[in-house]
């Protein structure tokens, strides 16, 4: 419906939208994290809660400033739920010669080069990092593969194979 045939002024400033939380994981599947990610994740609640809220809370009643509320509090609700609900998996006792969440695991692909990535929680997940989640198909394949053995996976543009090559907790 076109603006003409509304009562609604053209100079008022349109309503900010309100902030989007990333989804929530699908029903029965548990929200783990690494003992780090635990800890980065408390940290940062409490920046937002103890520094950041009361901040730009001080800062005035504009509607930008309200908009900004919303968003850190926003954060702070979507933290919070990922702290109640979550799971906190210490790393496995040594060898580490197979793969478990939270492990960073060397391998080698089939171009030769190396690659290192660390199998964390949903919440914790950094592609620049090379972070996955234990839920993407790489992880999947990965997780419980040992120390000399080859995994497929599924990607866009076929299968890849991975030598497993190291495996550690930091």
């Amino acid at each position: 419906m076109s603006r003409a045939f509304v009562k609604e002024d053209d100079d008022r400033p349109e309503k900010p939208t309100a902030p989007r939380l990333p989804p929530p994981l699908p029903p029965g599947v548990k929200n783990l994290l690494t003992v780090e990610g635990e800890r980065r994740l408390r940290t940062e609640l409490t920046r937002l809660t103890e520094v950041e809220r009361p901040r730009v809370a001080a800062s005035g009643d504009e509607p930008a400033v309200k908009h900004e509320l919303r968003v850190l509090d926003a954060r702070i609700a979507h933290l919070q739920q990922c702290l109640h609900a979550a799971e906190v998996v210490r790393p496995p006792e040594q060898p580490w010669e197979q793969v478990k969440f939270g492990a960073t695991v060397t391998v080698r692909e089939r171009s030769g080069e190396q690659a290192r990535y660390r199998i964390v929680g949903f919440h914790e997940a950094d592609f620049e990092a090379d972070w996955i989640s234990w839920r993407s198909p790489l992880a999947r394949a990965l997780l419980d593969a040992q120390v000399g053995q080859r995994v497929r996976f599924k990607i866009p543009a076929g299968e890849e194979e991975l030598e497993v090559l190291a495996v550690s907790y930091d």
